[in-house]
């Protein structure tokens, strides 16, 4: 008999009725509000849901898209269905010695002559007009469509020109955070890396703040400086007095560091430390009278490039206190409020490392992934100005590779997937014998004979690199690239690997630009203090350049690599063992082993006594001793005589 079912229990079209018409279902739905579309194909318009996030995912920095999904953000702004097409689109790369993702020199001057014609054509999005009767719908609706607009005209100069940009900020929630800053600031302050000004700095930007206000200024500060010298420094500095930019060099590093040390020493202070020290020398002049003239003489010039590079305004850095008079050159005479500073910048040019070192302690958080501030925030610094940090924006601009948007720190490190160009684009930059002293390697690279550049390739020095680190992959035990790859690349945003780009126009390549960085005085303690020691007896000292001859020299056997060898090249055990060529065996000294290998038992007791002179049958008990008891203690016991015996009968025999 079949029971009667029971109206409590809940079957599967039970419970999808309950979740779609039960008790408070469709509330969240019912909330939403609709927007209109367009339908492509036959040009109706419908009526459909606003799609809603969370408010983390509305200020979410997208500054790289793929086709599909950048083709879906720009209908869904344009309120516009489509029909998709299926294309077939393969491209078949070959590499060798010259890596496919980067530009030859031939290359590079083509896409710079067309990135010079389109200059004017990188701007940055515009808020639209709006006064105070223009409703929030509305304004969000002009916003929308501009945006649009600027979307569309980016896209056409990529397509058209056949020009690689940069992946700039696609999200319009994080632009409207750059239009607050701008409509709220007096100054707007352009923070950019000093290894390369030009590449972090918009100049759209600047036009588009004196359209907002004529009133309001900009200045560039150019962080990180102390990573320059000051020959690159002048050089920078006439390059910018000359294109008329109001420039100023800081280092928040630097500024950390003072402030952590106890505040700023008095200049008097510093001169009477140097003076003392200048009257030391050798207690015995007799001895060193020259060495004692060549280090006061020394110093003297020390002191001189010092004191000529502080009293040059166009090449001093900045302090901490002489930045926040700077900008208070900027306030209006008739303002009675606070100097409100914009602070705007590229990701992780040192935005807010530049507000911790403004203020003395840490009120913003600081991070190396591009993208660590989500929203406009103010700082009350002092009682006269008010900072205002804005999210770190990619601003649109023209770029050779996107391997110089990783190396420049723009692109996340930890998300890229093709990393053999960013690394030979290291290679290249960096020079052989510096990489190798910093990293205490030897790269191997293909003799010029043999078809090579000179220039070690990706693989030599992500190989180089993993072999010495221990970095294996799982399985086949290959060095493991893509593991190193993000170590050098860490090393080469943070400016432990150093390289500059020098001004437009001046006459200088990359590489003689950079000399002063490549020398011992550039190394870390631990292996500059190697290399002194392996060159001790040569008369160099900090400022002398690396060359492959000293860094071979410079590459001392650490403990691991010791053990190691010692472990492996042992006597016996289980050590390392020698293969010798086919011919070998034939040889006199290959027969001799070849004998003792092969030979045992009766035969080779017999060769034994033979030479030794003596009874076979002693042979025979010392070899069953040392068979039957380690260590050649002897026979003792029934059973170890009896075996012994047993098998000398049989020799007798025999």
């Amino acid at each position: 008999m079949v029971l009667a079912k029971s109206k409590k229990s809940v079957g599967l079209g039970n419970t999808l009725m309950n979740d779609r018409f039960g008790k408070g279902k469709g509330s969240d739905r019912k909330r939403v509000s609709a927007v209109t579309r367009i339908d492509h194909a036959t040009g109706k318009e419908y009526i459909t849901n606003d799609k809603q996030d969370a408010a983390w995912v509305k200020m979410r920095s997208i500054t790289e898209q793929g086709a599909l999904d950048e083709f879906l953000a720009t209908a869904e702004l344009a309120g516009t269905d489509f029909t998709a097409e299926k294309m077939n689109n393969v491209k078949i790369i070959h590499t060798d010695q010259r890596n496919p993702y980067l530009l030859s020199a031939k290359e590079e001057q083509a896409v710079l002559g067309k990135q010079r014609a389109n200059k004017g054509r990188l701007t940055v999005p515009r808020r639209p007009q709006w006064d105070s009767t223009t409703t929030r719908d509305e304004l969000d609706q002009r916003e929308r469509e501009s945006f649009l607009e600027w979307r569309r005209g980016l896209a056409e100069l990529q397509e058209t020109q056949d020009l690689l940009m940069t992946p700039f900020e696609r999200n319009l929630e994080v632009w409207r955070q750059l239009w607050r800053v701008i409509e709220r600031s007096d100054v707007i302050v352009q923070i950019v890396d000093a290894r390369n000004p030009l590449m972090f700095r918009s100049e759209d930007l600047e036009v588009y703040v004196k359209d907002v206000d004529p009133k309001k200024h900009n200045l560039l500060l150019i962080n990180k400086a102390d990573l320059m010298t000051y020959k690159q420094r002048k050089m920078w500095a006439n390059y910018l007095k000359g294109e008329g930019i109001d420039y100023r060099f800081f280092s928040a590093q630097l500024a950390k560091e003072m402030i952590e040390a106890g505040g700023y020493a008095d200049s008097d202070d510093d001169e009477s430390d140097d003076e003392s020290d200048a009257g030391e020398g050798p207690s015995n002049k007799e001895e060193a009278p020259k060495a004692e003239e060549k280090v006061s003489e020394e110093k003297e010039e020390a002191k001189e490039e010092e004191i000529t590079e502080y009293n040059d305004p166009d090449t001093h850095i900045l302090r901490v206190d002489e930045l926040e008079d700077i900008l208070l050159q900027y306030q209006p005479k008739d303002l009675d409020r606070k100097l409100q500073v914009g602070l705007v910048g590229y990701p992780n040019v040192g935005k807010s490392s530049t507000i911790n070192a403004l203020i003395g302690a840490k009120k913003v958080s600081v991070s190396s992934t591009p993208g660590k501030t989500k929203h406009f925030q103010t700082i009350h610094l002092s009682d006269n100005v008010l900072l205002c940090d804005c999210p770190g924006l990619v601003f649109p601009n023209f770029a050779n590779t996107k391997a110089e948007l990783v190396c420049n720190g723009v692109l996340p490190i930890d998300q890229m997937r093709e990393y053999t160009a960013p690394a030979a684009l290291v290679a290249r930059r960096i020079p052989q014998p510096f990489l190798e002293a910093i990293y205490g390697i030897k790269i191997k690279t293909r003799p010029l004979e043999e078809g090579g550049t000179g220039i070690p390739t990706s693989d030599e020095l992500l190989d180089a690199y993993a072999r010495h680190r221990g970095y294996m992959t799982q399985g086949l035990g290959q060095p493991d690239q893509s593991r190193a790859v993000r170590y050098i690349l860490k090393d080469y945003v943070n400016g432990k690997l150093l390289y500059c780009e020098p001004p437009p126009g001046s006459g200088v390549d990359g590489p003689e630009f950079n000399a002063e960085l490549y020398d011992m005085g550039h190394l870390p303690e631990n292996r500059r203090v190697a290399m002194m020691s392996a060159l001790e007896g040569a008369d160099i000292d900090d400022t002398a350049t690396l060359t492959s001859e000293m860094t071979a020299l410079a590459l001392p056997q650490g403990q691991k690599s010791k053990k190691l060898d010692k472990a492996f090249f042992k006597s016996g055990g289980n050590g390392g063992h020698i293969q010798q060529n086919f011919h070998h065996k034939y040889t006199q000294q290959g027969q001799a082993q070849s004998i003792v290998k092969h030979m045992s038992g009766r035969k080779l007791r017999a060769i034994i006594a033979a030479e030794q002179g003596v009874d076979v049958k002693e042979v025979q008990m010392e070899m069953g001793g040392k068979k039957h008891f380690k260590g050649g203690m002897g026979l003792k016991g029934g059973k170890g005589k009896r075996r012994a015996g047993r098998s000398g009968n049989n020799d007798e025999e025999n």
